[in-house]
């Protein structure tokens, strides 16, 4: 797998709202994958979730990642990046999530009483299928 930084290609396609999957590691040492929203900025990956979500303990136990975006047209088109997360803060005011809903949504994330926490993951490693063009 080539180290980061990602070609400008890959950074495009990362920059598009795709669908997506983090992968956190549990403390047993089982993966644990679930669907997410992200942002890419200056080469890192922005997630937020729910206080409550497992994958938020886990990162907190291991802070090793992984993100799998797929392409909205073709989900043959993907990148993973393999990394750390470096940072993990609340959300209270709700403009993190708000961030990612207008992105996926186009318009604010809807359950206002929501408590959410956001993350920032470094990649350190990243691969792609079929992409770079």
């Amino acid at each position: 797998m080539p180290r980061v930084p990602v070609p400008p290609e890959v950074d495009a396609f990362l920059a598009r709202p795709n669908p997506a999957v983090v992968a956190t590691v549990s403390p047993g040492g089982t993966p644990h994958t679930a669907a997410t929203w992200y942002d890419w900025e200056d080469g890192r990956v922005f997630l937020n979730m729910d206080e409550d979500r497992l994958r938020l303990h886990y990162m907190r136990q291991n802070p090793a990642v992984a993100l799998t975006a797929l392409g909205a047209d073709s989900w043959y088109d993907q990148v993973t990046l393999l990394g750390r997360i470096v940072s993990i803060e609340a959300d209270p005011d709700l403009a993190a999530i708000d961030r990612l809903a207008i992105r996926y949504d186009g318009r604010p994330f809807r359950t206002r009483d929501a408590r959410r926490v956001s993350a920032w993951m470094q990649p350190e490693r990243w691969s792609s299928w079929p992409l770079p063009r």
